[in-house]
């Protein structure tokens, strides 16, 4: 089924030295890959040996926005029900179309799975999760930014055993207006209660969106994870 989803376009910082791992990071609700991809080449100076992934979501109707149609992985219906109410089979549809790009570094450019580190911001932090737990590669790391666990009732069924012990660095801010700092705190628990290795960062005063301490933090995060020399 996979290929006969349209594939996603990505905004990318190629590594500047020899690539040898890969970040692909996932924008938020009504943004595009160019939304983050300065972050990218801000990190990308630290970090010469990754190449940075920003794929772009579609366009489609989103009911939190008045059925209007905006760049959007899955649909919102509410933001006071995120642990009800969700798009299942539009996250699924994005979940396998994110796979591809992930399917194209190991394959295609030869990146193994435990040097790619996958994550993002709001509604894209919700994806890099539901792809993160539930792929059978073995990431370096997964990154959350500012987002909730998806599929409450299910996602834990569907995790797979490879991510069990994969890094997980969560950021979030304790004034997000938008995805609330306890839908956060919460989706951390529930990861902890199940073993997962998740690192929960608080960001004082930060709303929905993010800051250079997170940033700084991020920074340590990949270089823990994806260094320059693989380890051994």
């Amino acid at each position: 089924m996979a290929s006969t989803l349209a594939k996603l376009t990505s905004v990318v910082h190629q590594a500047t030295a020899k690539h040898s791992a890969t970040v692909i990071f996932i924008h938020g609700l009504g943004d595009s890959g160019h939304g983050w991809a300065p972050v990218g080449e801000e990190l990308g100076r630290y970090l010469p040996h990754v190449k940075f992934i920003f794929p772009n979501a579609p366009d489609m109707p989103v009911t939190l926005n008045y059925g209007m149609a905006m760049p959007s992985w899955y649909d919102i219906k509410a933001l006071s029900t995120i642990d009800t109410d969700q798009d299942e089979a539009g996250m699924l549809k994005s979940r396998q179309q994110v796979m591809q790009i992930i399917r194209d570094e190991v394959e295609q450019n030869n990146i193994p799975a435990n040097r790619i580190v996958i994550g993002g911001f709001s509604q894209g932090c919700v994806m890099g999760l539901l792809t993160g737990l539930t792929a059978e590669y073995k990431f370096a790391g997964i990154v959350s930014l500012s987002g909730y666990m998806p599929l409450h009732q299910k996602i834990m069924n569907m995790a797979s055993d490879a991510n069990r012990k994969t890094p997980i660095f969560w950021g979030h801010g304790d004034a997000d207006q938008v995805v609330r700092y306890d839908y956060g705190q919460q989706s951390v628990e529930l990861l902890k209660k199940n073993k997962f290795d998740v690192r929960f960062n608080t960001y004082r005063n930060l709303g929905h969106g993010s800051c250079q301490q997170e940033i700084r933090d991020l920074l340590s995060f990949l270089q823990e994870t994806i260094p320059a020399e693989p380890k051994a």
